[in-house]
């Protein structure tokens, strides 16, 4: 009678977290989803919050009548929780999505979807892989959103989105732990509320650290990369003076033709420490992050060296590894963003101009 007594008490406290987290998250989502950032950002965010409501509804350990179209609904929801996270990363971060990827994804949630809706989801073997293909593509999309927010961090010269993919590792480090990696240990069985209450603990503060961050760090995180940030007002310091023309010289010079050059080897090379360079480029230069830095530099040569005609015949690749490039497909994807034409079509236009 008393563990009946305390595992309902339990179990009243869980729901009361998940209606906690589902409140507040649909509070952020509302917030974002009015707010100034680009759609994509705004769609990306509140899908994925909507989304998380939809997994602390379906995991709780309250006996519900899962049936109808609604419930399945539900379920669609939570199983695209680690693609939303994924694509919110990409769209965060700025990293391009691969259509493929997007795709493949898409299919294996929705086959699996459908799949549990005529197997069930533990009815027999073939409902068990079902949920191994599954959980192990939510994994690896979580893994990857989660390489995303590590990798080049040193190229972001926002602070406040600097820290924030700190925490976005920690947050979704935790969560896939917890969610994905214990499901996959209980064999995709409901689990008891010993599992399920810190499950919604750990979204619950999660969700409360991400929403702060975004919240307050709106607009220098939820920005649109494609506008132009002006240079602030205030003149440029004695010692931003001399950074900066350090920095022109440097690039006059043709530092940024360097492959692999970092903010950080930047800063040596001039002798300067990396928090002050930041500053400059972000601050009174009005840069987003190192690449932007260094694009502005390199396309703007590229484009020089296709519209001579003394380079008609020299390749654009060769072009490319000359500027610092390593491959050509992030040479193209730069080119497009600044010109919105592709290398060969710019060369193109401008030789026949002539």
């Amino acid at each position: 009678m008393w563990h009946n007594g305390a595992m309902d008490r339990l179990t009243l406290i869980d729901s009361a977290i998940r209606m906690l987290a589902i409140g507040q998250l649909l509070l952020i989502a509302t917030v974002i989803g009015r707010g100034h950032a680009p759609r994509a950002i705004r769609i990306a965010t509140v899908t994925l919050f909507v989304c998380i409501c939809a997994y602390l509804t379906l995991a709780t350990p309250l006996q519900i009548d899962a049936r109808g179209p609604l419930w399945a609904l539900i379920q669609l929801a939570a199983q695209a929780t680690p693609m939303m996270l994924w694509i919110f990363a990409h769209l965060l971060f700025e990293r391009p999505l691969n259509r493929t990827a997007v795709t493949a994804a898409g299919i294996i949630l929705f086959g699996c979807w459908i799949g549990f809706g005529v197997a069930g989801p533990h009815a027999n073997s073939l409902g068990l892989w079902l949920g191994i293909l599954q959980r192990g593509t939510s994994l690896a999309m979580t893994a990857h959103a989660i390489l995303i927010a590590f990798r080049e961090r040193g190229d972001d010269l926002i602070e406040k989105r600097r820290r924030l993919r700190v925490g976005f590792v920690i947050v979704v480090g935790i969560l896939a732990v917890i969610v994905l990696v214990i499901e996959m240990i209980f064999g995709f069985r409901h689990t008891g509320v010993g599992v399920t209450l810190p499950q919604a603990l750990a979204i619950l503060v999660a969700t409360m650290a991400l929403g702060a961050a975004l919240l307050q760090s709106d607009p220098d995180i939820l920005f649109d990369p494609s506008a132009i940030t002006a240079p602030p007002a205030p003149a440029l310091t004695p010692s931003e003076h001399v950074l900066k023309q350090k920095l022109d010289a440097a690039m006059a010079g043709g530092l940024h033709r360097e492959t692999g050059l970092t903010i950080g080897l930047l800063a040596d090379r001039l002798g300067t420490p990396e928090h002050r360079l930041r500053a400059l480029i972000n601050q009174r230069l009005g840069y987003r992050n190192f690449s932007a830095f260094l694009n502005h530099h390199r396309i703007g040569e590229a484009k020089a060296m296709l519209a001579d005609p003394a380079h008609v015949d020299l390749p654009i690749l060769t072009i490319a590894m000359d500027l610092g490039y390593g491959s050509l497909a992030p040479f193209n994807r730069a080119f497009r963003q600044d010109s919105g034409e592709a290398p060969s079509d710019y060369r193109r236009r401008a030789i026949l101009q002539k």
